[in-house]
């Protein structure tokens, strides 16, 4: 068996920061970094998890701020939903924004849409077929096109757990997951859908589509690099790979030299290093993490690197919430040594501290730098002042930090 090489926690931490992009120079307000670094480092990432909750910013927006800076977020827009496109919305973790190379490697997920799919969108395909195949001849004729303009009154909405979808929506998601249709654009946050052969580049509708295996051990490649030192559930949950395929893929590479087995100090669990990973020195990092930053998305793999409990509690009961709606952690060297609960209040111009909360091993220095980083983001989003509202054993020492008017 091969032998495994080990690592401290500091190191493990220091290895996923640098993997993850964290430590680089980033943009100072002289002008926002350009359209080549936002791409490298979404190329670098190789996912972007889209969510509807806009408290703060949407979700997509938020990872390439923590590590580049205030960059313009039009860019993104732009390499999402204009050509020449450089991005593409897919499930890979939950709904996504991915390098359009990624495309045939997430095939055998549009071929297993009858499996793997939500109950609703598998019903209406199997139930309503010849609905299914109307929405897609409307796409044909009229994209891009949204779903509520290609609903009609003999689709009613059903009640239940499903948001009161139409029977049209559930077949234009169901035509989405099997990759008979793509997002062309978005409207507001709608999603607009059209043909993937009209917008997206014709090298990848030309890319021959790899065997299931094969993509699978792709997708795990890229995510080792993304992660630098991971678990396999980490490895598998970065593009939510189905068990049985990414434990194959982890065996595979692992046998070719392409994954190292590590030790890693405090972990139960049997550690795998990308040998292509750096293991700095020291990580200087400062950053605001938002709730579906891919380095936060496995709560156990925070838990394991950082010794930080993060719990999304956006769907809990307000009463019941220990640290608030949209929390973010604060990133602050190469630990995560505090938490803030943010709110962008548009119409005031005010970037909402509404809680803030230190860690038990968080520096002198803390409310200091987050109230820096917190000035840097209501810049970003266009925001005049930074008010911090009285909730959380951090909030007084960050108001003094922050000062009068919040600038």
């Amino acid at each position: 068996m091969m032998a495994r090489a080990a690592l401290s926690a500091a190191q493990a931490r220091r290895v996923a920061l640098a993997a993850q992009g964290f430590g680089g120079p980033r943009g100072d307000g002289s002008g926002p970094p350009g359209a080549r670094a936002m791409l490298a480092m979404a190329q670098r990432l190789g996912v972007l998890q889209i969510d509807s909750v806009n408290v703060l910013a949407r979700a997509h927006y938020l990872p390439l701020f923590s590590r580049l800076g205030p960059y313009d977020r039009d860019r993104l827009d732009q390499a999402a939903w204009r050509a020449p496109r450089r991005l593409f919305e897919y499930w890979g973790h939950e709904a996504s924004l991915l390098p359009v190379a990624l495309q045939p490697l997430l095939r055998w997920r549009m071929a297993r849409a009858g499996d793997d799919a939500w109950g609703g969108m598998r019903r209406i395909a199997t139930e309503q077929p010849a609905l299914v195949a109307r929405v897609l001849e409307d796409v044909r004729a009229r994209g891009p096109v949204s779903a509520a303009q290609l609903a009609d009154d003999e689709a009613p909405r059903r009640s239940g757990p499903w948001w009161g979808w139409s029977d049209v929506k559930r077949a234009i998601e169901w035509l989405f997951w099997s990759g008979q249709v793509t997002s062309a654009r978005r409207r507001g946050f709608e999603r607009m859908y059209d043909l993937p052969d009209r917008v997206l580049p014709r090298e990848v509708i030309a890319a021959p589509t790899p065997a299931e295996a094969d993509a699978h051990r792709e997708l795990v490649r890229i995510a080792a690099r993304a992660l630098g030192v991971a678990a396999e559930r980490d490895l598998r949950d970065y593009f939510r790979l189905p068990l049985a395929g990414a434990r194959t893929a982890v065996a595979e590479l692992v046998e070719a030299g392409e994954l190292l087995p590590v030790e890693v100090e405090g972990w139960r669990t049997p550690g795998y290093l990308d040998p292509g990973a750096r293991v700095p020195r020291r990580v200087h990092a400062r950053a605001v993490l938002g709730p579906f930053d891919p380095l936060v998305w496995e709560r156990s793999r925070v838990e394991r690197l950082f010794g930080f409990r993060f719990r999304l509690e956006i769907y809990v009961p307000a009463p019941r919430r220990v640290h608030g709606y949209y929390v973010l952690p604060f990133l602050l060297g190469d630990r995560l040594v505090a938490r803030v609960d943010l709110k962008a209040d548009r119409a005031a111009g005010a970037l909402l501290v509404q809680a803030a909360w230190a860690e038990a091993q968080a520096p002198d220095e803390t409310a200091a730098e987050l109230a820096e980083e917190l000035r840097t983001m209501a810049g970003w989003l266009g925001l005049e002042r930074v008010e911090v509202r009285d909730r959380g054993d951090l909030a007084g020492a960050l108001r003094g930090a922050v000062g009068p008017g919040g600038r």
